[in-house]
């Protein structure tokens, strides 16, 4: 994956009504803009509720909410491209943990961020769900052990059916 890293005044989706969906994974229509406060931590996050797949097996459609938060270093995900990224899994045959981490894979090559975190709560089927955790903290620094922390406390408070 290359994902294109442009100055914000160069980006190419931003604002473009001609716009082609990848039915196809396609990783390298994510494009980057600078941090502008690359001085200060802070979380981006972004909550995308109608993100599907296929099950590499049956190619049945799977459906999630996919949660995706990051603390940015110099490069920050443009939202449009991240999108467009997202909806490019609609063919794509994954099983759900490897469509989480595939996720974080290529942000983390994309932004080289401080910390990221990628969460897929996925519908139930067969009467069982599958809620993949992965999250990743820049090596060396604290956000490696703030990663360590977050993924052995992430679901100290298991959800009920009805907060889904």
């Amino acid at each position: 994956m290359t994902g294109r890293n442009e100055n914000s005044l160069d980006l190419s989706l931003l604002g473009n009504q001609e716009n082609e969906y990848s039915f196809e994974y396609d990783p390298d229509v994510l494009e980057t803009f600078e941090n502008q406060h690359p001085n200060r931590d802070y979380f981006v996050k972004f909550n995308c509720p109608e993100f599907t797949t296929l099950c590499p097996k049956t190619r049945q459609p799977d459906f999630a909410t996919i949660y995706i938060s990051y603390i940015p270093n110099v490069n920050m995900v443009e939202s449009k491209s991240l999108k467009l990224y997202l909806f490019s899994f609609r063919n794509h045959g994954d099983f759900h943990e490897d469509s989480v981490n595939t996720i974080m894979n290529d942000l983390i090559e994309l932004m080289d961020p401080r910390y990221i975190e990628v969460w897929g709560k996925f519908t139930p089927r067969g009467g069982i769900s599958i809620d993949p955790f992965c999250n990743y903290g820049k090596p060396g620094t604290k956000f490696e052990q703030m990663a360590d922390h977050r993924l052995m406390n992430h679901d100290l408070y298991p959800e009920k059916i009805d907060n889904r």
